[in-house]
């Protein structure tokens, strides 16, 4: 399944997050397809795909002391379409 995480930091956060981020490795079961940085700054929106909440869970981990994040599952809108599209039938 396909989700969208969007981390928000601090600002006084900053450094550790940099420090962090250059280390980070996720987890195997855990397939990234972008990461996007919100250059107004402290925001990051990070789009995966994964099937396994103990990976997602251990990823998360990682950030929670220093930065609230938010799992948000998505779904391709042209499949959207085509599901409610039957719903109408």
């Amino acid at each position: 399944m396909l989700f969208m995480d969007i981390w928000t930091w601090a600002p006084e956060s900053r450094d550790e997050i940099e420090k962090r981020w250059s280390e980070f490795k996720y987890p195997e079961e855990i397939k990234l397809i972008g990461e996007w940085l919100d250059v107004t700054g402290n925001r990051i929106f990070v789009l995966y795909e994964c099937d396994d909440p103990e990976a997602m869970l251990v990823a998360g981990h990682y950030w929670t002391d220093i930065a609230e994040g938010m799992s948000i599952p998505v779904i391709d809108a042209k499949d959207v379409a085509k599901i409610t599209a039957k719903l109408r039938k």
